[in-house]
């Protein structure tokens, strides 16, 4: 069995290992569902969770740059303010939209994986490239044939 699909998931350690934050870096984060439940098929629940990726009092002095929420996984583009660890910032993105979420569904419990995955831009990166991609997510998935009938997006961009 390999570390991705372990009960102990080993591989969230490594994830965690040599993590660093580096303030006004933007980061391309994946959050699964916790066993990949594809909890956001509700809508209301994908809403409630959705509302928390764009609130300041979540993000501080850090920002969404674009996101995008899957039936069972999130991409978020933030941008890194001055005061808090990447591991900060996700945690209360990650609290706050289950909170929200779980109440909708009637549940309790974790709704997302401990871990995430991280990729700090380079600056030599074209952000709107990568925020393009992200929100991209549910037409390569065939979830939508046009970005427009997808819901759970948002770009600063547009």
């Amino acid at each position: 069995m390999d570390e991705h699909h372990s009960h102990n998931k080993p591989g969230h350690a490594a994830l965690r290992k040599g993590r660093f934050s580096l303030s006004n870096t933007a980061y391309l984060i994946t959050a699964t569902g916790e066993n990949r439940a594809p909890q956001f098929t509700h809508f209301q629940a994908a809403c409630s969770a959705a509302r928390c990726f764009e609130d300041s009092r979540l993000l501080r002095e850090s920002r969404m740059l674009a996101w995008v929420l899957m039936p069972d996984h999130v991409h978020w583009l933030v941008q890194l303010g001055d005061q808090d660890t990447l591991g900060e910032v996700v945690g209360r993105l990650k609290s706050a939209s289950s909170r929200n979420a779980n109440r909708v569904l009637g549940r309790t419990g974790p709704l997302w994986s401990k871990a995430f995955h991280d990729h700090a831009l380079r600056e030599e990166e074209d952000l709107q490239a990568v925020a393009r991609y992200i929100v991209a997510n549910p037409l390569r998935a065939g979830l939508v044939a046009r970005i427009g009938d997808y819901p759970f997006w948002n770009a600063v961009w547009l």
